[in-house]
């Protein structure tokens, strides 16, 4: 017999989409925690990881998350290289989360509840925007080289959740494959990345905001 999971929440949705602390408010502001001990080899695979987070440009695939109270989701997911985004959870999750590069849009259906926030706003812009960088605004906590992957946890300096992302990485092709998000809580959220692939982006509607004004006077078909 299959074990039951409960139903994700909102709360736990959003999360592991780096949009949390924004949405939900964040602790008063920390001091940074100390930057990880790294050897010269260490560096040289940072370097490698922050080329290659540059490097994206577009790309779609599917994604499992699964959230702190152990609820699982599942959808597709859309990347373009600066600034847009879009996931699109699978029945019967009605929520949909679309980045235009300015504003992200979280709609949920369920309930009718729709939200914008800015995305410069969100740690999601730390994978977004152009010119990622591991070092100066961000700090490295922990870096981990295991068989065939590397485990890079960092924070923004500028958060004031005090949310950490560890990023999951393939050494041989070096590829994003998983990102986790811990909240002050010691909660984590896991987004699990598959079936990636380059392009997969068609229009211009992907990455429109469904509830947005501009939409609205020229929709989407």
């Amino acid at each position: 017999m299959t074990g039951f999971k409960p139903a994700p929440t909102r709360r736990g949705l959003v999360a592991g989409l780096l949009l949390a602390p924004l949405l939900f408010g964040g602790a008063a502001i920390a001091a940074l925690p100390p930057h990880a001990a790294l050897s010269s080899e260490d560096q040289a695979d940072l370097d490698r990881i922050q080329a290659y987070l540059n490097g994206i440009k577009s790309v779609s695939g599917k994604f499992e998350q699964t959230n702190p109270d152990g609820s699982t989701s599942a959808g597709k997911i859309w990347l373009s290289r600066p600034g847009k985004m879009r996931f699109e959870y699978d029945p019967p999750v009605k929520m949909l989360i679309v980045c235009d590069g300015d504003f992200i849009e979280v709609a949920d259906r369920s309930d009718d509840d729709i939200q914008f926030v800015a995305v410069k706003d969100t740690p999601a812009w730390l994978i977004l925007r152009d010119g990622i960088t591991l070092s100066g605004d961000v700090t490295v906590t922990h870096f981990e080289r295991g068989p065939k992957i590397f485990r890079v946890t960092l924070v923004q300096n500028t958060d004031q959740s005090e949310n950490a992302l560890t990023m999951v990485f393939s050494e041989e092709p070096l590829a994003l494959r998983q990102w986790t998000v811990t909240d002050p809580q010691r909660g984590s959220t896991s987004v699990a990345l598959t079936d990636l692939e380059d392009g997969g982006v068609s229009g211009r509607c992907t990455f429109v905001l469904p509830d947005s004004q501009a939409n609205k006077r020229n929709p989407c078909r």
